[in-house]
């Protein structure tokens, strides 16, 4: 970092006022703590001691042990949205937290299918998710919201391709619009080539292709993935470093990687922040866009992922703009929202 006159060295800009768009955030995962255990007390319903005196929970092992115990503690957080007015405190909650931390647009996750027994089906579900991402998009100091519908590797790909129709119906370029597909849960159930049906469907009604790969399993998931998907983004990706040829069909491509470095540690993917491949990605020529993942489970949000990249793997304020600049580049944010982000960013470099 050069030094300011007289040979003091200027503070770190902070990192929560840096512009930025926010691609990797799952509807329950991104709920606060607090607000969880409000709609559990709201229901009748009983949070483990990982949600309350033990929280953050740690997961120790990415074995399938760990990985359970993070699903499980996901679910019961999901257990507990109960009904539209639950869902639309959600979706304001996630943009009003992101806005605070810098985030001019949020792609949110979602799967339908999770909260339609509570509203009347998966088109309601959606349609109310979508409905609240419009509203809170209007006021000030919120993120605006895109969606992401998201189909579950847990579920039958018949399922995935319903979901796609439906994603496709609500297809749009603004907040309150479905602006992506993807594919989440456990990338070691299902057959990713049968999942790719329905991501043709999406990507027909000009939606961007967006699943998970390369997180629990290595570069084979993530070629399997580029293959059978066509993706503009995978979630996470990171292990793609294994294979130098699938790591060079990653660049080549241009698939942007959703690198949510404190979940990966979180899960036992990676044992330190330290050990993510960031620098590794970005010296190779990887677009990457930083992301929280579930703060609710992780107990991090988007800020702290770039004081991760600053603190521990040494990038400077001019590389995190760059990771916030390819964040908006890799984006569906409309084109004025991008223009006027990237402008804020030179603002802040200067």
């Amino acid at each position: 970092m050069s030094t300011a006159a007289g040979g003091a060295t200027p503070a770190p800009r902070p990192v929560g006022t840096l512009p930025k768009a926010h691609l990797h955030l799952h509807f329950t995962g991104s709920m606060r703590v607090e607000t969880v255990r409000e709609l559990a007390e709201q229901h009748g319903l009983r949070l483990p001691a990982a949600l309350h005196e033990d929280y953050p929970p740690r997961f120790e092992t990415a074995d399938e042990r760990g990985w359970f115990r993070f699903q499980r503690l996901y679910d019961i957080a999901r257990a507990c949205v109960r009904g539209e007015a639950d869902m639309r405190r959600i979706v304001r909650e996630a943009a009003l937290d992101d806005g605070a931390e810098g985030s001019r647009w949020l792609e949110i996750q979602v799967d339908p299918t999770s909260y339609a027994p509570f509203v009347g089906g998966i088109t309601p579900a959606l349609e109310i998710v979508l409905d609240e991402a419009a509203a809170v998009s209007r006021e000030p100091g919120a993120a605006q919201v895109g969606v992401v519908v998201a189909a579950s590797r847990m579920r039958h790909p018949l399922e995935a391709r319903t979901l796609a129709r439906l994603a496709a119906r609500h297809a749009g370029s603004g907040p309150g619009t479905v602006v992506g597909f993807g594919l989440s849960n456990d990338e070691r159930r299902g057959d990713t080539v049968e999942f790719g049906a329905a991501f043709r469907i999406a990507r027909r009604a000009g939606l961007a292709s967006v699943p998970h790969a390369g997180e629990l399993l290595g570069p084979e998931a993530v070629a399997a993935t580029l293959a059978s998907m066509a993706p503009d983004r995978l979630g996470h990706g990171v292990r793609s470093v294994e294979d130098p040829w699938v790591l060079e069909r990653v660049v080549t491509s241009g698939v942007a990687l959703e690198v949510c470095p404190g979940s990966n540690v979180s899960l036992g993917v990676y044992d330190e922040p330290g050990d993510v491949p960031l620098r590794r990605l970005l010296e190779a020529g990887a677009t990457v866009a930083l992301g929280a993942d579930d703060p609710l489970i992780f107990g991090s949000r988007l800020a702290a992922q770039y004081d991760i990249a600053r603190e521990v793997h040494g990038i400077d304020d001019a590389g995190l703009a760059g990771l916030a600049r390819a964040s908006l580049a890799a984006s569906r944010a409309p084109s004025d929202l991008r223009a006027a982000a990237e402008r804020a960013i030179d603002a802040w470099l200067a």
